[in-house]
Protein backbone atom coordinates (compact mmCIF):
# COMPACT_ATOMS: atom_id res chain seq x y z
CA UNK A 1 0.00 0.00 0.00
CA UNK A 2 1.27 3.53 -0.99
CA UNK A 3 -1.17 6.43 0.56
CA UNK A 4 -0.33 10.32 0.10
CA UNK A 5 -0.33 11.32 4.17
CA UNK A 6 -2.81 13.63 4.97
CA UNK A 7 -1.75 16.67 6.94
CA UNK A 8 -4.89 16.96 8.54
CA UNK A 9 -4.80 13.39 10.27
CA UNK A 10 -1.04 14.17 10.86
CA UNK A 11 0.11 10.79 9.68
CA UNK A 12 3.54 10.07 9.23
CA UNK A 13 3.91 6.65 8.44
CA UNK A 14 6.35 3.55 10.12
CA UNK A 15 8.49 2.08 7.26
CA UNK A 16 11.84 1.11 9.17
CA UNK A 17 11.60 -2.59 9.25
CA UNK A 18 14.31 -2.70 11.97
CA UNK A 19 11.67 -0.36 14.41
CA UNK A 20 9.07 -2.29 13.69
CA UNK A 21 10.41 -5.57 14.74
CA UNK A 22 11.64 -4.09 17.85
CA UNK A 23 8.15 -2.61 18.57
CA UNK A 24 6.56 -6.20 17.98
CA UNK A 25 9.66 -7.52 20.22
CA UNK A 26 8.59 -5.09 22.73
CA UNK A 27 5.30 -5.95 22.74
CA UNK A 28 5.48 -9.72 22.54
CA UNK A 29 1.79 -10.42 21.23
CA UNK A 30 0.59 -13.93 22.05
CA UNK A 31 -2.21 -16.10 19.91
CA UNK A 32 -5.25 -15.27 21.50
CA UNK A 33 -4.64 -11.78 22.97
CA UNK A 34 -7.34 -8.86 22.12
CA UNK A 35 -4.65 -6.45 20.76
CA UNK A 36 -6.31 -3.02 19.38
CA UNK A 37 -4.04 -0.69 17.02
CA UNK A 38 -4.93 2.88 16.87
CA UNK A 39 -4.33 4.69 13.41
CA UNK A 40 -3.17 1.31 11.54
CA UNK A 41 -2.24 3.52 8.49
CA UNK A 42 -0.72 1.31 5.50
CA UNK A 43 -0.76 -1.56 7.82
CA UNK A 44 2.89 -2.27 8.30
CA UNK A 45 2.86 -2.75 12.10
CA UNK A 46 -0.71 -4.61 11.55
CA UNK A 47 1.03 -7.54 9.39
CA UNK A 48 3.36 -8.32 12.37
CA UNK A 49 0.75 -7.94 14.97
CA UNK A 50 -1.33 -10.66 12.82
CA UNK A 51 1.82 -12.37 12.18
CA UNK A 52 2.18 -13.22 15.85
CA UNK A 53 -1.28 -13.26 17.25
CA UNK A 54 -3.33 -13.95 14.60
CA UNK A 55 -6.26 -11.24 14.79
CA UNK A 56 -6.19 -7.11 15.45
CA UNK A 57 -8.80 -4.84 16.09
CA UNK A 58 -7.88 -1.51 14.78
CA UNK A 59 -9.45 2.04 14.26
CA UNK A 60 -8.37 3.98 11.14
CA UNK A 61 -10.79 7.43 10.86
CA UNK A 62 -9.37 8.06 6.96
CA UNK A 63 -11.83 6.19 4.74
CA UNK A 64 -8.91 5.34 2.13
CA UNK A 65 -6.99 3.49 4.18
CA UNK A 66 -9.28 1.75 5.62
CA UNK A 67 -10.40 0.48 2.26
CA UNK A 68 -7.03 -0.37 1.62
CA UNK A 69 -6.37 -2.21 4.71
CA UNK A 70 -9.47 -4.49 4.37
CA UNK A 71 -8.36 -5.36 0.84
CA UNK A 72 -5.41 -6.58 2.33
CA UNK A 73 -6.27 -8.31 5.62
CA UNK A 74 -8.95 -11.19 5.45
CA UNK A 75 -11.86 -10.12 7.89
CA UNK A 76 -12.01 -12.35 10.27
CA UNK A 77 -8.13 -11.38 10.67
CA UNK A 78 -8.62 -7.70 10.60
CA UNK A 79 -11.82 -6.36 12.65
CA UNK A 80 -11.51 -2.87 11.22
CA UNK A 81 -13.51 0.19 12.80
CA UNK A 82 -14.06 3.08 10.52
CA UNK A 83 -13.76 5.50 13.55
CA UNK A 84 -12.42 8.73 15.16
CA UNK A 85 -10.12 7.58 17.79
CA UNK A 86 -11.56 10.35 20.13
CA UNK A 87 -14.76 9.48 20.06
CA UNK A 88 -14.44 5.37 19.97
CA UNK A 89 -15.74 3.92 23.09
CA UNK A 90 -12.95 2.07 24.68
CA UNK A 91 -14.27 1.14 27.58
CA UNK A 92 -16.33 -1.40 25.63
CA UNK A 93 -13.26 -3.18 24.67
CA UNK A 94 -12.89 -6.97 26.54
CA UNK A 95 -11.08 -6.63 29.93
CA UNK A 96 -7.18 -7.62 29.33
CA UNK A 97 -6.95 -5.44 26.06
CA UNK A 98 -3.62 -4.70 24.62
CA UNK A 99 -3.63 -1.04 23.26
CA UNK A 100 -0.97 -0.05 20.33
CA UNK A 101 -0.48 2.57 17.93
CA UNK A 102 1.43 5.00 16.42
CA UNK A 103 -0.62 8.05 17.01
CA UNK A 104 -0.99 11.65 15.80
CA UNK A 105 1.12 13.82 17.14
CA UNK A 106 -1.25 16.64 16.84
CA UNK A 107 -4.02 14.37 18.83
CA UNK A 108 -1.77 12.75 21.03
CA UNK A 109 -2.63 14.13 24.75
CA UNK A 110 -6.46 14.06 24.05
CA UNK A 111 -6.05 10.29 23.04
CA UNK A 112 -4.21 9.53 26.28
CA UNK A 113 -6.42 11.21 28.49
CA UNK A 114 -9.31 9.30 26.99
CA UNK A 115 -7.98 5.79 27.17
CA UNK A 116 -6.61 6.83 30.97
CA UNK A 117 -10.14 7.22 31.99
CA UNK A 118 -10.65 3.61 31.62
CA UNK A 119 -7.22 2.29 31.87
CA UNK A 120 -7.74 -0.21 34.41
CA UNK A 121 -9.53 -2.11 31.50
CA UNK A 122 -5.89 -2.95 29.57
CA UNK A 123 -3.36 -5.34 30.36
CA UNK A 124 -1.28 -2.99 28.87
CA UNK A 125 -0.54 0.11 25.71
CA UNK A 126 2.57 0.62 23.30
CA UNK A 127 2.42 4.00 22.24
CA UNK A 128 5.30 5.81 19.10
CA UNK A 129 4.88 9.44 20.38
CA UNK A 130 6.72 12.60 19.91
CA UNK A 131 9.66 12.47 21.92
CA UNK A 132 9.12 15.62 23.93
CA UNK A 133 5.64 13.99 24.73
CA UNK A 134 7.10 10.66 26.04
CA UNK A 135 9.74 12.71 27.89
CA UNK A 136 6.79 14.63 30.00
CA UNK A 137 4.85 11.47 30.16
CA UNK A 138 7.40 10.03 32.23
CA UNK A 139 8.80 12.52 33.96
CA UNK A 140 10.09 12.85 37.69
CA UNK A 141 8.44 16.03 39.85
CA UNK A 142 10.57 18.79 39.95
CA UNK A 143 11.83 18.61 36.52
CA UNK A 144 11.31 21.24 33.68
CA UNK A 145 9.44 18.47 31.69
CA UNK A 146 7.22 17.84 34.87
CA UNK A 147 3.16 18.67 33.97
CA UNK A 148 0.16 17.41 34.00
CA UNK A 149 0.08 15.09 31.50
CA UNK A 150 3.06 13.43 33.78
CA UNK A 151 0.73 13.42 36.98
CA UNK A 152 -2.67 12.18 35.09
CA UNK A 153 -0.60 9.36 33.74
CA UNK A 154 1.14 8.53 36.47
CA UNK A 155 -1.57 7.99 38.99
CA UNK A 156 -2.91 5.69 36.95
CA UNK A 157 0.05 3.81 34.90
CA UNK A 158 3.75 2.58 35.46
CA UNK A 159 5.27 4.23 32.48
CA UNK A 160 8.35 3.56 30.76
CA UNK A 161 10.06 5.03 27.93
CA UNK A 162 11.65 2.22 25.66
CA UNK A 163 13.58 3.78 22.77
CA UNK A 164 14.01 6.27 20.85
CA UNK A 165 12.83 6.60 17.03
CA UNK A 166 14.56 8.74 14.26
CA UNK A 167 12.72 10.76 11.92
CA UNK A 168 14.09 8.86 8.60
CA UNK A 169 11.82 5.85 10.01
CA UNK A 170 9.21 7.59 8.76
CA UNK A 171 7.19 8.69 5.53
CA UNK A 172 6.86 11.43 5.25
CA UNK A 173 9.42 12.45 8.27
CA UNK A 174 8.38 14.34 10.88
CA UNK A 175 10.16 17.45 12.05
CA UNK A 176 10.39 15.95 15.52
CA UNK A 177 12.23 12.76 16.99
CA UNK A 178 9.73 10.10 18.51
CA UNK A 179 10.24 7.58 21.07
CA UNK A 180 7.97 4.19 22.22
CA UNK A 181 6.49 4.17 25.62
CA UNK A 182 4.85 1.43 27.89
CA UNK A 183 1.83 2.31 29.64
CA UNK A 184 0.84 -0.36 32.48
CA UNK A 185 -1.70 0.17 34.97
CA UNK A 186 -0.94 0.03 38.22
CA UNK A 187 -3.13 -2.05 40.41
CA UNK A 188 -6.21 -1.18 42.92
CA UNK A 189 -6.27 2.40 41.33
CA UNK A 190 -8.82 4.25 42.72
CA UNK A 191 -8.61 8.11 42.06
CA UNK A 192 -10.66 10.63 44.13
CA UNK A 193 -13.73 12.99 42.60
CA UNK A 194 -12.07 15.70 41.04
CA UNK A 195 -8.66 14.29 40.84
CA UNK A 196 -8.65 15.83 37.46
CA UNK A 197 -10.06 19.15 38.61
CA UNK A 198 -7.44 19.60 40.89
CA UNK A 199 -4.46 18.75 39.03
CA UNK A 200 -5.71 21.36 35.93
CA UNK A 201 -6.38 24.08 38.50
CA UNK A 202 -3.19 23.23 39.65
CA UNK A 203 -0.61 23.45 36.73
CA UNK A 204 -2.99 26.41 35.47
CA UNK A 205 -1.49 28.28 37.27
CA UNK A 206 2.05 26.46 37.34
CA UNK A 207 4.58 29.58 38.51
CA UNK A 208 2.18 30.42 41.24
CA UNK A 209 2.51 28.54 44.63
CA UNK A 210 0.16 26.46 45.77
CA UNK A 211 -0.92 28.25 48.15
CA UNK A 212 -2.15 30.38 45.50
CA UNK A 213 -2.48 28.06 42.88
CA UNK A 214 -4.87 25.40 45.05
CA UNK A 215 -6.42 27.61 47.51
CA UNK A 216 -6.46 25.03 50.12
CA UNK A 217 -6.44 26.24 53.80
CA UNK A 218 -3.98 26.13 55.92
CA UNK A 219 -4.42 23.99 58.31
CA UNK A 220 -5.26 21.37 55.14
CA UNK A 221 -1.65 22.23 53.97
CA UNK A 222 -0.78 20.92 57.27
CA UNK A 223 -2.37 17.90 57.59
CA UNK A 224 -1.20 17.25 54.26
CA UNK A 225 2.67 17.85 55.50
CA UNK A 226 2.63 20.12 52.32
CA UNK A 227 4.91 23.33 52.08
CA UNK A 228 2.54 25.85 50.36
CA UNK A 229 5.49 27.70 49.24
CA UNK A 230 5.97 25.02 46.81
CA UNK A 231 5.01 25.35 42.83
CA UNK A 232 3.07 22.50 41.62
CA UNK A 233 5.82 20.85 39.67
CA UNK A 234 7.09 19.95 43.15
CA UNK A 235 4.11 17.85 43.93
CA UNK A 236 4.39 13.76 42.97
CA UNK A 237 1.63 12.20 41.07
CA UNK A 238 0.34 10.30 44.93
CA UNK A 239 0.42 13.87 46.63
CA UNK A 240 -1.99 15.18 44.14
CA UNK A 241 -4.07 11.97 45.02
CA UNK A 242 -4.12 13.34 48.77
CA UNK A 243 -5.17 16.64 47.74
CA UNK A 244 -7.77 15.32 45.98
CA UNK A 245 -8.82 13.10 48.77
CA UNK A 246 -8.67 15.76 51.18
CA UNK A 247 -11.21 18.37 49.09
CA UNK A 248 -13.64 15.64 49.13
CA UNK A 249 -14.37 15.29 52.20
Amino acid sequence: MRHRPRKRFGQHFLHDQGVLARIVGAIDPKAGEVLVEIGPGEGALTRLLLEKAGQVTAIEIDRDLADALEAQFARDRLVLHRADALAFDFGALPAGARIVGNLPYNISTPILFRLAECGERFRDLHFMLQLEVVDRMVAAHSTPEYGRLSVMLQARFAMQKLFKVSAGAFRPPPKVESAVVRMTPLPGVDLPRDFAGIVRRAFSARRKTLRNALGLAPEQFGALGLDPGLRPENLSPQDYVRIAATCAR
